[in-house]
């Protein structure tokens, strides 16, 4: 199974037909739920993610990729954090947060969530505030 197939959420027959969830389904429920998570400042998205947020686009799967594979679902996650927070609180709390979110919202089980840490947002001296 590749990202491009949807993901059939249970493979019983019924009267209603079947349900299906694509992967940009699960990007955003990840991405929002990682989002809240104290300690985050950001997520890490791509160049075209960027362009289409300063053109007015809010984009709630940013930072987030998912895999599709025979094991299970890999989701990555790119985040920028707070300075001073826990590396490891923070990116645990991210995992916990998308685990709930997508077993509540969709019944999946994960195989993984990896948390990739890849910056530090901070507030400099003059109140502008830096990313690095």
């Amino acid at each position: 199974m590749n990202e491009n197939h949807l993901l059939d959420l249970e493979e019983q027959k019924t009267d209603l037909g079947r349900v299906e969830i694509s992967p940009e389904v699960i990007e955003v429920i990840a991405g929002i739920a990682a989002s809240e998570v104290e300690g985050v400042a950001t997520m890490r998205g791509n160049f075209a993610a960027g362009v289409a947020e300063k053109l007015g686009y809010k984009n709630h799967g940013k930072g987030v990729k998912v895999d599709l594979n025979d094991e299970g679902i890999i989701v990555d996650v790119s985040v920028i954090i707070l300075y001073g927070v826990s590396v490891p609180e923070v990116a645990k709390k991210i995992q916990q947060n998308i685990k709930q979110a997508l077993q509540t919202m969709t019944a999946i089980e994960l195989q993984s969530i990896n948390v990739h840490i890849v910056g530090v947002h901070f507030e400099a001296v003059d109140g502008e505030e830096e990313t690095k």
